[in-house]
């Protein structure tokens, strides 16, 4: 590819998510077009590269790209793009200016949350050690231990055993008491574990600070998909733990690949000498730009501003109108659930119905609905079809409400 097409095409950024597969560019695009290199009128790379756009309403997942990024998110990046800056000083500046928003010692911005994860337990075992730093994962002697509840295990801590740790695992507060030791470099807390696999936690948040902090272990905590509500971004850090990690691509609509990194000071500058854009550490192949950097600080900006009950409220909304659409079929009915735990705490729909007078399973609609034109991706559940708001666009909840009622109404 010649550099002149190169630069054409990284002068547009598409916004994924029309049904229609419509393409928008930024409102600055003629700033973003350099001498010598006209920008094109439209471009539609969904079309180019025969990829369909769908609709989301089964939430913030990865494999669908997370949450459609604002448009003042998108405005940063092309508005960054055009100019070089040194990397390290943005991470700093942003760093100083989310810490401030986050009231917290510092912050930075990693390749998502779990890249914080295995940068952040490197900080717990390098510190700022420049020879430590080159080791991992291969470091000398016993090999590092990190606590985690047993019932906490989850797939993600493969991004904390990457930094060559052993995960101790621990049932109560005695089990935890006996288990650390020199070795000890970390703690970490599943925040959404109950959520995930239906078992209490075995040791609360508060005593696990309390015993890491009685034998100086920090303590980290993966809150991923946890920022909502908003106090959220500030309850983990009062309650004391060391590190606290978000992800960017989620409620924040943040670019996807981004993350936040926030707590003790000494660790965030730990962390960072453990990430891109230094040449050996772990976090190298994390690699984050300056546009992604740039795009979480004004994506923070946002949300910190938005009126979060408004929000919640149009969800509702919503809610009611696909539920008032469906519910004129026999036998359907709609609840509104409200999660009560930790993890993706948002309001969603429930559909069910009699399946002897509607002859389907959830899992057949939902096939169905990924299937047609236009594509919507939903959840579902043995008994229902679970409905994600939170990733619809305003002029989508309408067509959503009718193709379930359609693809519901041809199966009586």
């Amino acid at each position: 590819m010649k550099r002149r097409e190169i630069i054409k095409g990284l002068t547009m950024l598409p916004l994924s998510g029309s049904i229609l597969g419509s393409i928008y560019p930024f409102k600055s695009t003629k700033a973003l077009a350099l001498p010598g290199n006209p920008l094109p009128a439209t471009q539609n790379l969904f079309e180019e590269l025969g990829i369909q756009p769908l609709i989301n309403a089964r939430g913030t997942m990865t494999y669908l790209s997370g949450s459609l990024m604002l448009p003042e998110v998108v405005e940063a990046i092309g508005s960054t793009s055009r100019d070089f800056a040194n990397l390290n000083e943005v991470q700093d500046k942003v760093g100083e200016k989310i810490a401030a928003m986050l009231d917290c010692e510092a912050a930075m911005v990693t390749a998502g949350a779990a890249s914080a994860l295995s940068v952040g337990t490197a900080a717990a075992i390098t510190g700022k050690d420049p020879e430590k730093i080159k080791m991992i994962p291969q470091y000398p002697g016993p090999q590092r231990e990190v606590i985690i509840q047993k019932s906490h295990r989850y797939s993600f801590d493969h991004a904390v055993r990457l930094t060559g740790i052993k995960l101790v695992e621990v049932v109560g507060n005695n089990e935890m008491e006996k288990a650390i030791n020199e070795r000890t470099v970390m703690a970490l807390f599943f925040n959404a574990a109950f959520d995930w696999f239906g078992i209490p936690d075995s040791i609360n948040h508060e005593d696990f600070i309390a015993i890491a902090k009685k034998h100086k272990v920090p303590t980290f905590i993966d809150a991923a998909a946890d920022i909502t509500p908003a106090s959220n971004l500030f309850r983990f850090q009062k309650m004391g733990f060391d590190m606290i990690t978000f992800s960017g691509g989620k409620m924040l609509r943040a670019p996807q690949s981004t993350g936040l990194l926030l707590g003790r000071k000494d660790l965030i500058e730990a962390a960072k000498l453990n990430f891109d854009p230094y040449e050996c550490p772990i976090g190298r192949p994390m690699k984050i730009n300056k546009e992604e950097i740039f795009g979480m600080y004004v994506a923070l900006k946002s949300f910190l501003k938005r009126d979060h009950e408004k929000e919640w409220q149009n969800w509702l909304n919503q809610i009611g109108e696909i539920s008032g659409a469906v519910e004129a079929l026999p036998s359907v009915k709609t609840k509104t659930v409200i999660p009560t735990g930790e993890s993706n705490n948002f309001p969603g729909l429930s559909i069910t119905w009699d399946q002897s007078k509607i002859k389907a399973t959830p899992s057949q609609i939902a096939e169905l609905l990924g299937k047609g034109t236009p594509r919507i991706e939903i959840g579902q559940s043995k008994d229902s079809l679970e409905v994600a708001v939170v990733t619809l666009k305003e002029d989508q909840v309408p067509i959503v409400a009718q193709k379930i009622k359609e693809i519901l109404q041809k199966q009586i």
